[in-house]
């Protein structure tokens, strides 16, 4: 086992000084952000945010010009607006979706409505919960194209002001999608089927004919998009489960030629031209998010890239441009530092500045984060993050080890997490590994965490706070393990199978019974939820119960602190009874427990969350502190 991308050189290099950091109330981390995404209308004189509140989402539009609101509206407690797209200048689509807990997903995607940018004019769209956009049509702006799949997969033409759909074509997907050509005609299918088994379609004449099929997590071969000459395909493609490559293939002839690949992660975005004929970059997440440009010498990609330089150390997400290419929107943010929204002036070549996420949080004050890789011990490569306190010399520290939940598909990204920032500033270091069957590194790489849960994803967690001790950077007797949901399950499974390693452990809204898993929770009320249980759990009630911490209990030698909230649909809080249950019938209980009747998976209220937090900083403190006094000369 080794850890490679942190040296000490380097290590001392980026950590300096040993005065104690300011400590931060905990309410400053946790307070809701003034928007969670913004998008800029085709014309640049307007810029659609989402804002978060407390137990709903909020939708405003802005005026690019002088920054004031123009509409705002929202529907209610638990809506949350999942996705905006401008259908013209004038009208926007929303989905908006039911939330429950901070942790929890979106049910579906929610239902589609239709709005003028004011918020008059709304209309609920029927069936809108199964659609999803294919292309605007910009040269028809009361119409976009959409897709819908009910027995099989059917693309629509919708009209954006009374929400009427007209049939265009269907394939023989279960459940997917539509890719058309730059006059609009559907050209290829593509998703999955219901028995998991993931399909691609190309359309030749009036036939659809099949030219990629595999189980799930197999191989990937999705069509994003057609070059300018409407023949060469912009294809993500990824053979034997490897991360996918960009690719441009030529479907007549069968060429292709790679444009782009990390060979660690998959793609996790693309820059296209404001005429969408030409894929400009590829953002990839490995360590500190950055974009690959495919197409350096087209004008726009030139000024994005000049963008980018602009702000070093930071990741730069770009929000929407114009129709006519003069101006976009662009979010830059970094481990430190929430983020920030300008909108750019191609022709002045100036940006301006519009929104702070969270102007009250100074980066100067946070924790860097830094990209770290580990070999386990069968020789897989496990990459994830660490945060070190920012006033610290980088050696002997006390770790916190917080998996995160998913796990499947799920990772935990470089950027600004306000736990994460929390935790390190009270002096504890944090460790953020994607284990084997997190998302982001191929689908192999995915489904080698299927029916492991319990024993080779534990490993990594097992083997990535070993290499840090090893290395002298934590203090191998002051390690303590906390997550969430599936983070929650891996928590207590670690010290079942490492009761030496850690010295206390926090499962929050937490899996602790894997055969109540298929009795219990939404994800049984989904066909596609049952199936996926099945594939990725342990197989058989015996190999369920010897991998889930509730029949492990006499295993179990670690102080245990619960968090749960009464109304968990996704989790139900009956996972936590019953291990308590468990517990006292070996003579064992939790030493802290933390349950608000009133919240879901994931505590929403900032009181509820001060409180929690104020809690498991104690524990904490008590089994690998102690904790460090702020120094008043840093307030």
């Amino acid at each position: 086992m080794r850890i490679t991308s942190i040296g000490f050189a380097l290590l001392l290099a980026f950590l300096s000084g040993t005065a104690m950091a300011r400590e931060i109330p905990i309410d400053d981390f946790f307070r809701d952000s003034e928007f969670t995404s913004v998008r800029l209308s085709p014309d640049g004189k307007h810029l659609a945010v989402i804002v978060p509140q407390a137990d709903r989402t909020v939708l405003a539009v802005l005026d690019t010009s002088n920054r004031k609101v123009v509409g705002k509206w929202d529907y209610g407690q638990d809506r949350h607006f999942s996705e905006v797209v401008w259908a013209n200048n004038k009208r926007l689509l929303f989905w908006v979706g039911i939330k429950t807990g901070s942790l929890d997903f979106k049910v579906a995607k929610g239902d589609l409505y239709s709005s003028n940018l004011d918020g008059s004019g709304r209309i609920d769209i029927p069936n809108g919960a199964f659609y999803s956009i294919v292309d605007l049509t910009p040269e028809d702006p009361d119409t976009i194209l959409v897709e819908r799949s009910l027995g099989s997969a059917f693309l629509f033409k919708l009209n954006v002001n009374n929400g009427r759909t007209t049939t265009v074509a269907s394939a023989p997907v279960d459940g997917g999608g539509f890719l058309v050509d730059h006059d609009g005609n559907a050209r290829y299918a593509y998703g999955e089927m219901e028995d998991g088994r993931e399909v691609t379609y190309r359309r030749d004449g009036e036939k659809w004919k099949l030219v990629h099929e595999v189980p799930r997590s197999g191989a990937v071969y999705r069509p994003l998009g057609f070059a300018a000459d409407n023949q060469h395909v912009y294809v993500s493609k990824g053979d034997e489960g490897k991360p996918e490559a960009l690719m441009l293939i030529d479907p007549e002839t069968n060429t292709e030629r790679q444009l782009s690949s990390d060979g660690i992660v998959d793609p996790s975005g693309y820059l296209w031209s404001s005429d969408d004929k030409t894929l400009l970059a590829v953002r990839y997440d490995e360590g500190i998010p950055y974009w690959d440009f495919v197409a350096p010498e087209h004008p726009e990609a030139k000024v994005y890239a000049g963008v980018i330089k602009a702000f070093p150390g930071k990741a730069v997400l770009f929000g929407g441009i114009t129709d006519d290419g003069g101006r976009f929107a662009f979010r830059v943010y970094s481990d430190t530092d929430p983020g920030e929204v300008y909108l750019f002036d191609i022709a002045g070549g100036k940006a301006t500045y519009m929104l702070s996420s969270r102007e009250w949080i100074k980066p100067a004050e946070m924790s860097k984060m830094k990209p770290v890789e580990v070999t386990a011990r069968d020789g897989k490569k496990i990459y994830g993050y660490l945060t070190i306190p920012t006033a610290s010399n980088g050696r002997n520290l006390p770790l916190i080890i917080n998996p995160h939940g998913g796990p499947h598909g799920v990772r935990d990204d470089w950027g600004f997490n306000p736990e994460v920032q929390l935790l390190a500033n009270r002096g504890y270091a944090v460790l953020q590994m994607n284990y084997r069957g997190s998302g982001g590194y191929g689908n192999a790489f995915i489904s080698a965490g299927y029916r492991n849960w319990g024993t080779s994803m534990q490993d990594d967690l097992t083997d990535s706070v070993k290499s840090l001790v090893s290395q002298g950077i934590v203090d191998g007797n002051r390690v303590c393990i906390y997550g969430a949901s599936y983070g929650g399950y891996a928590a207590l499974m670690s010290v079942v199978r490492e009761p030496d390693l850690y010295k206390c452990t926090v499962g929050y809204v937490g899996v602790y019974s894997l055969p109540m898993m298929f009795a219990k929770g939404d994800i049984q009320e989904r066909k596609s939820g049952r199936n996926f249980q099945k594939d990725v759990l342990p197989q058989g009630n015996a190999a369920l119960e010897a991998n889930s911490p509730a029949y492990n209990v006499a295993k179990i030698h670690t102080p245990i602190m619960l968090v749960h909230g009464a109304k968990d649909q996704r989790v139900p809080i009956q996972q936590m009874h019953f291990l308590i249950g468990e517990l006292k019938k070996a003579g064992k209980q939790p030493e802290v427990m933390v349950v608000e009747e009133k919240e879901a998976h994931g505590f929403r209220d900032l009181k509820n969350n001060v409180n929690l937090y104020t809690k498991m900083l104690a524990f904490f403190d008590k089994y690998i502190g102690p904790k460090a006094a702020p120094a008043s000369a840093t307030q």
